[in-house]
């Protein structure tokens, strides 16, 4: 009898990023520039769409990274942020990737995380986040991202989780209008 369970596998193009040593990314725009490239591989690959995330250490390391799967993997879960964090804690060993607040991991995304990712953040341990496109850059191509409190940013904070909105923002949000124009699946549109 088949048990139940749940196995996400990556597109092989993505285990280039991660095949041998952890690269180090020593500036915080690189970091964003490897995610913004990584919501474009996707959408050319035709493996999801135009989200890409990544988490690192505080010396800019590569721990993992994630691209939204939800059309290819057939799941709803499967945006850029949850998948990033959730290989995080498989490379950590940890579902905690802070481990309680003794270390310090960044969670990096092309955009600014919908409803559900926003409820994922603060149970991943990340001490930080720092986004591209902004929300309604996403909404403004046609996507659905949830009900989420104005007040979004605070409330991270006060989680002792720093925010950084607009990093890069031009260029992530690029890839968004890249996508619409080429006609990509805007699931879960209300359309």
């Amino acid at each position: 009898m088949n048990k139940p369970g749940i196995t996400i596998r990556l597109p092989d193009w993505l285990e280039r990023f991660m095949s041998g040593p952890p690269p180090v990314f020593p500036e915080r725009e690189d970091r964003m520039r490897l995610v913004i490239e990584l919501s474009r591989l996707n959408v050319r690959y035709g493996s999801g769409g135009p989200f890409g995330a990544a988490v690192f250490d505080s010396c800019g390391v590569l721990i993992a990274t994630g691209i939204n799967m939800v059309a290819s993997s057939q799941c709803s879960l499967l945006h850029a942020e949850v998948v990033a964090l959730a290989s995080a804690q498989k490379v950590l060993g940890r579902y905690d990737i802070g481990d309680g607040g003794k270390l310090q991991y960044d969670l990096f995304a092309s955009t600014e995380p919908c409803a559900m990712c926003f409820g994922a953040i603060p149970w991943s341990g990340v001490s930080g986040l720092i986004c591209g496109a902004r929300d309604e850059d996403v909404r403004g191509i046609g996507f659905e991202e949830g009900a989420k409190s104005v007040d979004w940013v605070s409330y991270l904070n006060q989680r002792g989780i720093s925010v950084v909105r607009d990093m890069l923002r031009f260029e992530a949000v690029a890839v968004l209008q890249e996508y619409a124009a080429a006609g990509g699946l805007l699931y879960n549109s209300g359309n």
